[in-house]
């Protein structure tokens, strides 16, 4: 039985039409000189702070706390202005699928396995009105690492549910390999959606334990129960 069910956000719940990404790209501009920062990167799968790091370390940038919260404060303020120009939109089936997870009974916990930094992950969620869903979170901003991240879901899990909660009892849903990749670092079950950038064929290449093409074409209690 599934306890702790973890979402992805970037393509797994939602899509916000570049926002991010752009938001990115202008705290780079605005506050580093780097108007090109975001050209190379890939963002699917990452997090924030790795990205942060990686653009840093690429240009001598010192990566220090100051430097860090600098780019973050601005990238939060371009964010919040994206998203309310960029045509975003709730990921297919995903609301349905919230619905059905809450009507189980007994339901699970549901919480946020994301890169994203908790503020920049509540603004978005918020813009879609879905950020209440979500009981708790690991983020971005707690480490550059997605596994470590993962880690961290799991401790929060635990503490929520009991040391009794067993890896195998969670399951993560994603878009991307790095989303398969972390379930599996700390034995989870994975569920993959071709929402985002990967297809269906992309995503089992790396063997979840189901993909799919978005979450209408599963109920949760097929998973879950």
């Amino acid at each position: 039985m599934i306890r702790v069910v973890l979402f992805d956000i970037d393509g797994t719940l939602i899509t916000t039409g570049g926002a991010g990404v752009r938001a990115f790209g202008h705290a780079f501009a605005n506050e580093f000189n780097l108007p090109r920062a975001t050209e190379s990167l890939s963002f699917a799968g990452r997090t924030d702070t790795g990205l942060v790091h990686e653009v840093f370390a690429t240009n001598g940038i010192k990566p220090s706390p100051k430097n860090v919260r600098r780019f973050f404060a601005a990238y939060t303020s371009h964010l919040e202005k994206m998203l309310g120009t960029c045509t975003g939109r709730i990921c297919p089936g995903v609301e349905e699928f919230l619905a059905q997870l809450k009507a189980l009974r007994p339901g699970p916990l549901f919480g946020l396995l994301t890169g994203n930094i908790r503020p920049g992950a509540e603004l978005k969620l918020r813009r879609y009105n879905l950020w209440e869903h979500f009981t708790f979170g690991a983020y971005g901003d707690e480490y550059a690492e997605r596994n470590k991240v993962a880690l961290s879901a799991r401790r929060h899990s635990r503490r929520l549910l009991g040391r009794g909660l067993k890896s195998e009892e969670i399951l993560v849903i994603g878009d991307t390999p790095r989303d398969i990749e972390c379930a599996r670092a700390i034995g989870a079950k994975v569920l993959a959606v071709a929402t985002g950038d990967y297809t269906v064929e992309d995503l089992q290449m790396h063997q979840p334990d189901w993909c799919i093409a978005d979450l209408n074409a599963v109920r949760a209690e097929s998973i879950c129960g």
